[in-house]
């Protein structure tokens, strides 16, 4: 018998029936493992009666992983690289590459994955990756038949065809009325479909208690800005991205506070940038909510999690939306204008005068105003679906 490694039991309910919940993830950007822990905390705290494991697909599928025979990167690897380098131009047309390599190794994924479900056993499977659903609902109704499969979008819409909905027959839960509807244009019964207020966050952010005026002051001066004047936080996910010196560059005036990941190289040269204004520079941090609260507009690609989140902390947002923007983060871009919650750019040329325009009092009101309309409550609304589907009758 093969023994799962990837295999990592977070949490162990104690209440009725026992069941198990397989969360499957891989590290291809940060957000879908984010988006799997979180969901996790979550039920451990409400105490749910589930034996939950996180699954890392990646490593489960490593030994036939075509892109590491190749390169000798992992497939997730080579992705982290891309966003690192910002190598994004052309990504529509690698990812159709990546699709076809996927379902001439399909058989393959099938036979590997019948092993992983015969051994763990779970009584429900919870995907929040794309790409693979159609090899993890097809070994699955193979090894387990009956066992039901729910995907998470962990993005606010998908980028068909093959990437997060399949025409399979299996649950999906959605954070936007966009996603459901491709749910349903692919012939999804309502269902088998969950709308959800958001994408999934950190209950940290809904954790961290609010700052009096002074408290906000004081640690704001802590950091070396001056507490009268905006900060803005600039942050371009868990890789960081060479646009922040840029960005850094063309806002001397401007207060920055400024997060790049795991990429240490970039903090340093933004570390030794000359800067007029205040400017905080922060590596790879799990304090992000803290430091959002300490800001009052956010600068970044239109990630889902990170709109999500600085929208969540009632930042006004300003990104930029072109042929470099990842094809599936692309409509995020579409969500920001149709909330009202910030400014889309063609690019970050012209930073300086966008930060001018959404610092207007009158703009700067209305913007947030609409980031205080968004309740999302996601993560705490997703274990109840949950529950649910594993009560339907099969």
């Amino acid at each position: 018998m093969r023994l799962f490694f990837n295999a990592q039991r977070v949490w162990r309910g104690t209440i009725g029936s026992m069941k198990r919940l397989d969360f499957l993830f891989f590290d291809a950007g940060g957000g879908h493992r984010a988006a799997a822990t979180a969901l996790s905390q979550v039920m451990q705290q409400q105490g749910r009666p589930f034996d939950i494991c996180l699954v890392n697909l990646q490593e489960f599928l490593d030994s036939m992983d075509i892109f590491r025979k190749l390169t000798g990167l992992r497939m997730q690897d080579i992705y982290n690289l891309i966003l690192k380098k910002g190598w994004t131009l052309g990504t529509a047309q690698v990812l159709k590459g990546m699709h076809g390599v996927i379902r001439l190794f399909h058989r393959q994924q099938v036979r590997l994955l019948e092993d992983l479900w015969r051994a763990n056993r779970p009584d429900l499977v919870v995907s929040l990756i794309p790409n693979f659903n159609r090899a993890l609902f097809d070994s699955l109704q193979r090894a387990l038949p009956g066992v039901p499969m729910v995907t998470i979008l962990t993005d606010l819409a998908d980028y068909p065809p093959h990437f997060w909905i399949e025409r399979q027959d299996q649950y999906f839960i959605c954070g936007t009325e966009k996603a459901v509807q491709q749910a349903r244009a692919l012939g999804r019964p309502e269902s088998k479909i969950f709308r959800t207020s958001g994408m999934i966050l950190n209950p940290q952010f809904y954790e961290i208690a609010p700052l009096t005026a002074e408290d906000r002051a004081a640690a704001r001066a802590k950091l070396g800005f001056s507490p009268d004047q905006p900060v803005g936080l600039v942050l371009f996910g868990g890789q960081g991205a060479a646009v922040m010196q840029e960005i850094a560059r063309d806002l001397p005036e401007r207060q920055l506070l400024l997060i790049c990941g795991k990429n240490d190289k970039l903090a340093r040269r933004l570390r030794s940038m000359p800067h007029a204004a205040p400017m905080f520079v922060e590596g790879f941090t799990k304090e992000v909510p803290r430091y959002m609260q300490l800001a009052d507009y956010f600068i970044g690609k239109p990630g889902p999690g990170s709109i999500s989140e600085a929208v969540a902390m009632h930042l006004p947002v300003i990104v930029e939306r072109n042929a470099w923007t990842l094809p599936q983060e692309r409509f995020n871009a579409d969500w920001v204008l149709e909330q009202g919650a910030g400014m889309v750019l063609p690019n970050f040329r012209r930073i300086a005068q966008a930060v001018d325009r959404l610092l207007d009092p009158v703009a700067y009101a209305r913007y947030r105003a609409a980031t205080e309309r968004q309740q999302n409550r996601a993560v705490f609304e997703i274990p109840a679906i949950l529950e649910k589907i594993l009560a339907s009758p099969a």
